[in-house]
């Protein structure tokens, strides 16, 4: 079964809408571009990074795009000790010597975001990483952000338990 975090029981949250969440990433995709960065492929650090990637390479006109599988959270505000790589792995030999920009949904602690990052760049590859939230704790400073918050986070996409079949 898909996980989804039940945040109904904190009394203060952030919550993106779809909405609100289009908005996000096109004034996310102007930062990166103003910034004159400009990535060849973009990764999405699965699965909280796949819609905000996928809705950047669009605005961004970058048609390369990857994903990179991590799995770290399992219910809300409880983590694995470590940020782990899931199986399917990335194609390393790929991404060496380009211009990648990461992308996930939220740098958190910033250990997940961290391990994407050193691995990519290990690897030859030039590296910024784009989040629509980060939180002061964070142990990178995304070179990207549309919003800073300590606010546990509600996105659209996760808002709502995984689809079941009807009887």
């Amino acid at each position: 079964m898909a996980y989804h975090a039940d945040s109904t029981d904190l009394d203060t949250k952030e919550v993106l809408t779809w909405e609100g969440f289009g908005t996000a990433q096109r004034e996310l995709a102007q930062s990166i571009v103003d910034s004159g960065y400009e990535p060849e492929i973009i990764i999405a650090v699965a699965r909280g990074g796949l819609l905000p990637a996928g809705a950047l390479s669009y605005s961004m006109g970058v048609k390369l795009s990857d994903a990179i599988n991590v799995e770290f959270y399992t219910d809300v505000h409880e983590t694995l000790p470590d940020p782990v790589l899931l199986e399917p792995l990335l194609d390393i030999n790929s991404i060496s010597n380009k211009k990648l920009l990461v992308v996930d949904d939220v740098a958190d602690s910033g250990r997940t975001l961290a391990l994407v990052l050193d691995l990519l760049a290990s690897h030859g590859a030039e590296v910024r990483s784009a989040v629509l939230y980060a939180k002061s704790a964070s142990e990178v400073d995304p070179s990207y952000v549309w919003k800073r918050t300590d606010e546990w986070i509600v996105f659209p996409w996760s808002a709502e338990e995984p689809v079941t079949k009807t009887s």
